[in-house]
């Protein structure tokens, strides 16, 4: 009966281990345990990168589509005039959960001295509930108090700062839109009343944007009975692609439909550049780690030739002294590994936690909600992810212990001992 294969795992895992008191062995002990932790930590750092990654991601298109529609049909110039027609043909495909008419035009808020250009939207508040999720993020006030001919008006939050307006307060509404007298051009002008505050955590929505009753709107820019155009929600998010090119085929050829992932593709776009180049960048901090493996190796066998010569005399193959520090690197990397993804999953599920604390102990703010549209550093941990990382990392590690091993199956037993 052959022994072979536990011969040389326990030879490995004796090499691994080795505690003899020579300043050698004690040395490489040392730099095969720096092997450990140095690919620990990188395997680690990639787990939460990409969690990280994956969790600006969602936040990013929840925040989005938020504010924003799944979907949104419109007229060839940016009016509706029909619009109870254009939602009740699109309400008959499945997967439209709801629709909402919007207006939607430029205009700047005055206020105690202050002026903020905005983007105004006009809203129909019973029916945007359906398609958008302001309702949850109201600080003051509620949507519902956007009432027709009561010239209510709701603020972002930092829109609301800047002008520094809270609810009860009169603001002007300049829209760009004059109104032609004798003397001269004048702009269009209406006082309302701050009825809410709302804030999603995106800068670019909290600063810039305001709502109105959607009646009070047409009013202000002269459309009558037209709007910009209607709001989708659909069933999948996912699926809005397939879904606008169904209702193109469906609705008038004058009528534009466009999806989120056209509207707002450059955001997740860079954020997917991003996501892939840190595992690039991180990877190869996991390859270092990884072929510091080779030189913990390289020192193993220059210290055991003797060992392998007499094993070798003793009848042992070359294949089987080269699976023995196969075996001995790769349990170096699979401690490593097990610890990374450990360590890096553990830290990946608790990043909301931790990454606040540090905020708190050292006074910083890792994202500026002005610069990155959110302000708190979300996490997302893909199992997917782990595990093409862990593969990865395992693969290098294996990788890296080939050439050593070669080595020492290469070591003439002659040449080992005669010094010895």
């Amino acid at each position: 009966m052959s022994f072979e294969t536990p011969f040389e795992a326990l030879v490995g895992l004796r090499y691994t281990a080795s505690r003899k008191s020579g300043g050698g062995n004690r040395f490489i002990s040392f730099i095969s345990l720096i092997s450990m932790l140095g690919l620990a930590l990188g395997v680690a750092a990639l787990i939460v990168v990409l969690s990280v990654m994956n969790g600006f991601q969602k936040e990013l298109r929840t925040r989005i589509l938020g504010v924003a529609s799944h979907a949104q049909i419109s007229g060839a110039e940016g009016e509706l005039d029909d619009w109870p027609a254009a939602v009740a043909a699109v309400a008959r495909h499945p997967r439209v959960v709801a629709a909402a008419p919007f207006v939607q035009q430029q205009g700047m808020l005055s206020f105690d001295g202050q002026v903020k250009g905005t983007l105004v939207r006009g809203i129909l508040p019973e029916q945007e509930d359906r398609v958008a999720d302001f309702a949850r993020h109201m600080k003051i006030g509620a949507l519902e108090r956007l009432r027709p001919g009561e010239f209510g008006i709701v603020l972002g939050a930092d829109l609301a700062f800047a002008l520094r307006a809270h609810s009860g307060d009169k603001v002007t509404l300049i829209a760009p839109q004059g109104m032609v007298t004798p003397a001269a051009v004048l702009p269009r002008m209406k006082q309302f009343t701050v009825v809410g505050i709302f804030e999603v955590g995106m800068y670019e929505y909290d600063a810039g944007l305001a709502l109105l009753h959607m009646e009070d709107a047409q009013k202000l820019y002269r459309m009558d009975e037209r709007v910009s155009g209607v709001r989708l929600k659909l069933d999948d998010l996912f699926a809005a692609p397939t879904v606008v090119r169904e209702l193109a085929g469906r609705l008038d050829r004058e009528l534009r439909v466009s999806d989120w992932t056209r509207s707002h593709a450059n955001f997740f776009r860079a954020v997917q550049i991003e996501k892939n180049m840190m595992f690039l960048i991180l990877l190869l901090i996991v390859a270092v780690a990884a072929f510091n493996i080779v030189s913990t190796l390289v020192m193993t066998v220059t210290d055991k030739r003797a060992d392998i010569a007499i094993l070798r005399t003793l009848g042992a193959s070359p294949g089987a002294i080269l699976r023995i520090f196969v075996i001995q690197g790769t349990l170096i990397g699979a401690i490593g590994l097990a610890l990374g993804v450990a360590g890096g999953v553990a830290l990946a599920l608790n990043v909301e936690t931790v990454v606040p604390f540090i905020e708190r102990l050292f006074g910083i703010q890792f994202l500026a909600k002005d610069v990155y549209y959110i302000s708190d550093l979300p996490s997302d941990l893909h199992w997917s992810d782990v595990w093409i990382i862990a593969s990865t990392s395992f693969t290098l590690t294996v990788l890296a212990t080939l050439y050593p091993s070669w080595r020492a199956a290469r070591t003439n037993p002659a040449e080992a001992l005669r010094y010895e």
